[in-house]
C-alpha cells in the first residue's frame, strides 16, 4: 500500500555501490507546459557526467519520452536509457532493443480529433505509444480519460497509462520497473544497491522492484507513494546529487594509525 506524504524520510547518502536510476520530467527537470518546452539546468549535464564516472557508469535515466529525446536535451552526454517506459532500452555498452510498435492509427485518429475539437489539448506521437497531454486543459481530464479508454477497449494489446496531466496509450506488460529490472542483470548495474528516483505513478512500478532488492526508492514532489523516501522537488533532487557527487569524490578518510597505548607495568 502506498504510504502517504508525511511518512516518507530523506534519502540516505548515494552509496559508492549504487546503480542509479532516475527520471526525466518533473525528477531531473522541472515539468513544463510542452514536452518541449523543458528548461535543463546549466550544471546538470556536468553533473550527471560525474556521477556516471564516480558509479562506474552505474547510471541510467528511466523516462516516459523517446530516447532520441532524452539524447537532445542532454547532449553531448549519452547514458544508458530506457524510453517510452521501456519500450526503448539503450545499456551501456549503446546496444539498442525496441519492442515493435503495435498499430497505433486509430488511437493517434481518435486523439487528434479530440485535440481539434478541444483547445490545449496536445498529442505526441512516440515510437510505440500515444500520448494526449491536457497540461493546458486540465479541465479536460474526464473527457481524454473516457476518449482514450473506449479506444483501447476491445484490444487487449493495449493499455492507458495515467500520468501528470497526460493519458497514454502503449503496449501491454511494459514499464519501468521491467526496464530497471532489465539493466539489473547487466554490467555495470548488476551486483549494486539500486536507487531509482521518480515523480509520477508511472514512476511506482520502479519502486517496486529496487525496495524488495535492498534499494532505495525515492518519490520526488507531493503524493502517496510506494517508495520509502521523498524529495520535495527537481530543485531538491539537484542539491542531493550534487551532495552525493561531492561525497562520492572526496578522498577516503585516512586510517587511524595511532598505536595502541600500552598499559603501565607494574614494578617488578
Amino acid at each position: 500500500m502506498p504510504k502517504s506524504s508525511s511518512n516518507l524520510q530523506l534519502p540516505p547518502p548515494l552509496g559508492r555501490d549504487a546503480a542509479l536510476f532516475l527520471d526525466f520530467d518533473g525528477t531531473l527537470v522541472g515539468l513544463a507546459p510542452t514536452p518541449e518546452a523543458i528548461e535543463i539546468p546549466p550544471a546538470l549535464v556536468p553533473l550527471l557526467s560525474d556521477l556516471r564516472d564516480l558509479l562506474g557508469g552505474a547510471l541510467a535515466v528511466v523516462s516516459g519520452r523517446q530516447i532520441d529525446s532524452i539524447d537532445r536535451f542532454l547532449a553531448p552526454l549519452r547514458l544508458p536509457a530506457a524510453g517510452e517506459h521501456g519500450v526503448q532500452r539503450r545499456d551501456a555498452k549503446g546496444h539498442m532493443q525496441e519492442q515493435r510498435a503495435p498499430d497505433l492509427l486509430p488511437i493517434l485518429d481518435i486523439a487528434n480529433e479530440l485535440a481539434r475539437v478541444h483547445e490545449g489539448l496536445l498529442v505526441e506521437r512516440k515510437h510505440a505509444a500515444i500520448a494526449l497531454h491536457y497540461r493546458l486543459a486540465p479541465q479536460l481530464e474526464a473527457v481524454c480519460r473516457d476518449a482514450m479508454s473506449r479506444a483501447i477497449a476491445h484490444d487487449p494489446q493495449l493499455e492507458l497509462m495515467h500520468g501528470k496531466f497526460v493519458f497514454e496509450v502503449k503496449p501491454a506488460g511494459i514499464n519501468k520497473g521491467i526496464a530497471i529490472d532489465a539493466f539489473m542483470t547487466e554490467a555495470p548495474f548488476a551486483g549494486r544497491t539500486p536507487v531509482f528516483l521518480g515523480d509520477d505513478t508511472t514512476d511506482e512500478s520502479g519502486f517496486a522492484i529496487v525496495q524488495p532488492r535492498g534499494g532505495i526508492a525515492v518519490k520526488v514532489g507531493s503524493g502517496p507513494s510506494l517508495a520509502l523516501h521523498r524529495l520535495e522537488s527537481p530543485r531538491a533532487v539537484y542539491e542531493w546529487l550534487v551532495q552525493a557527487r561531492d561525497l562520492l569524490a572526496a578522498p577516503p578518510a585516512p586510517a587511524d594509525k595511532t598505536p595502541p597505548t600500552e598499559s603501565p607495568r607494574s614494578p617488578g
